[in-house]
């Protein structure tokens, strides 16, 4: 199933419960909460604070995507924030990837891993059954409004036969440069749940551009065709 999880790095944080609302208005059903902590990525957003602000203005998933060090560390406080799913970077748990996954599980929130653009996939094949998504990132990570990396469409068509091959249950999500130009190839090549923030919000716009960006990524997708 094609699905948005709308990034809210880009909507107005002055007025987040109602951006959030919109977006929700206009299709989109995931909550893609950017935490960044000015040493993995070169730029600082939101934490805990605000994941427990989220919960308590939507009952949309909160897909937490931890772009920081030692992640493992924060597992216990954004389960207890109301974080839905957690995903985490292979390249900052290259020795304990599996262990913090089973942390995410543990702590009764879905587990994902995240690969950059120059980390193969080859990486977290190991821990692919235990995954409940795989996010590819399509730019490198630590700001927003960034262009789409066309290589990335490779990695999404090899999980894709991976996933198929093995039988698995994983879903893989994409973030970076997906919009309305763009978004069609995503989904061609097997990605399901799009992040896109960029894309999405813009005063006055927003609930139509969700709109209309699902309308091109539901028309591209297999079963539509």
């Amino acid at each position: 199933m094609i699905e948005l999880a709308f990034s809210i790095l880009a909507s107005d944080f002055s007025r987040l419960g109602e951006e959030v609302a919109i977006a929700a208005s206009g299709g989109g059903t995931i909550v893609h909460v950017d935490v960044m902590d000015g040493h993995f990525v070169p730029n600082i957003s939101i934490g805990v604070p605000v994941v427990k602000s989220l919960r308590a203005a939507t009952r949309l998933p909160l897909d937490c995507h931890l772009m920081i060090e030692n992640p493992e560390k924060f597992i216990p406080a954004f389960a207890a924030a109301g974080a839905d799913w957690v995903s985490v970077h292979q390249e900052v748990c290259k020795d304990h990837l599996r262990e913090t996954l089973e942390m995410i599980k543990a702590h009764g929130m879905k587990p994902g891993a995240v690969i950059n653009p120059d980390t193969p996939v080859e990486t977290i094949l190991d821990v692919l059954p235990l995954v409940h998504h795989v996010l590819v990132m399509s730019v490198f990570p630590g700001f927003g409004g960034q262009s789409f990396i066309p290589h990335s469409l490779d990695k999404i068509r090899q999980l894709a036969k991976i996933r198929k091959a093995r039988n698995l249950g994983f879903r893989i999500e994409v973030d970076g440069g997906v919009a309305h130009d763009t978004v069609a190839s995503v989904v061609e090549a097997g990605a399901e749940l799009l992040v896109a923030g960029s894309a999405i919000f813009s005063p006055g716009k927003t609930r139509q551009n969700a709109e209309e960006f699902l309308q091109l990524a539901r028309a591209a997708a297999p079963s539509s065709k």
